[in-house]
């Protein structure tokens, strides 16, 4: 029973220690700084007696009731600027920007911080704003609009440089400005830029006439061109066509030609066999009438002197009568019925 009561004890004590560990254990995350208040301590780089200790990146033991804890944010910090400046030609300009700012990470920096914004941390961006905007004006002032314009980055760096030792007495540090942009009601930048712009101008209307006249050169070379290539297309195909329409009427009198040749070629060969038709004839008409009657005839007919006698035979009949007598007389000789030699007048009767 007694062990039971002391084992119980241990626990209860236990549990009373972890919770009081608990609620006086602190831990610092990386983006923020405790600030512990209630015990003198002494920090690096901080004057003794400031009534506060500072603690980063790790853990520390607070009592409860003695000191208070607050945390103080190191994260990255934004402010807009937009500061209404005059410059050195009397000239009234608008310039905006924006400034990047955030908790030196020192402790110096830290209590600087916490001692000016710990309960007012989102006033910072309109702390620095101001801060900004004062020395802004004065460099502005220092500047033409021209020297704005074309050397920004100094604008940029004077602004930082002079704004630097006030941050630092604040604890913040920058980390980025960027003037974004620089307005002007009077309308001096535009005109500024009117020469420029219309040079500009100008020059783009020139290379635009060019680049047209350019454009029609090439385009009448094209249609020249394209011209020519027609025509020449023109010319042969009228070749082609005059070719094909040889070729066509060729073909076409190619048929009757052939027909004709055919034809001419039938009549010749027709014409030759009726001369051998002709000369058949004659030499049958020799053997079955003349050469019957030669024989017929008496004799003194046939030894009488050659007297030449008409030939009724008709043309090419000579031929026929040597072809046929066999050699019964001399050539050109005529023969009467009776086979005699001798002229029309020696027997007209016979020959009749």
């Amino acid at each position: 029973m007694f062990i039971g009561v002391v084992a119980g004890a241990v626990v209860c004590v236990l549990i009373i220690l972890i919770v009081l560990f608990k609620l006086m254990w602190r831990v610092a995350e990386p983006n923020e700084a405790l600030v512990i208040s209630g015990s003198k301590h002494r920090t690096a780089g901080v004057d003794d007696g400031l009534g506060f200790r500072i603690v980063t990146g790790r853990g520390t033991l607070v009592t409860p009731g003695l000191q208070v804890v607050r945390k103080l944010s190191l994260d990255l910090n934004e402010a807009d600027l937009d500061v209404e400046c005059v410059t050195s030609q009397g000239i009234p300009v608008r310039v905006k920007g924006v400034v990047i700012f955030k908790v030196g990470d020192d402790h110096a920096s830290i209590a600087n911080a916490a001692r000016r914004f710990l309960d007012q941390q989102k006033m910072m961006g309109s702390r620095v704003h101001n801060v900004f905007a004062g020395h802004l004006r004065s460099i502005v002032g220092s500047l033409t609009v021209e020297d704005m314009i074309r050397d920004r980055e100094r604008l940029t760096g004077e602004t930082r440089a002079a704004s630097g030792s006030e941050m630092e007495k604040l604890g913040l540090i920058i980390d980025s400005l960027q003037i974004q942009e620089i307005l002007d009601p009077t309308g001096y930048i535009k005109n500024l830029a009117a020469p420029h712009a219309a040079a500009v101008h100008r020059d783009a209307r020139i290379a635009q006439a060019e680049a047209d006249r350019a454009a029609t050169q090439a385009e009448q070379e094209a249609a020249a061109r394209k011209a020519e290539s027609t025509r020449n297309s023109e010319i042969l195909q009228s070749g082609y066509r005059a070719e094909m329409e040889k070729a066509n009427a060729e073909a076409l009198q190619a048929g009757p030609l052939a027909e004709a040749a055919a034809r001419q070629e039938v009549v010749v060969q027709e014409t030759k066999v009726a001369e051998l038709e002709a000369m058949r004839r004659e030499q049958q008409l020799q053997i079955d009438v003349r050469k019957p009657a030669d024989r017929r005839l008496p004799d003194p007919y046939r030894g009488r002197g050659r007297a030449r006698r008409p030939d009724l035979r008709g043309p090419g009949a000579g031929s026929g009568d040597r072809a046929a007598g066999g050699g019964r007389g001399e050539p050109g000789e005529d023969r009467g019925p009776g086979g005699r030699r001798g002229d029309q007048g020696a027997c007209p009767g016979r020959l009749r």
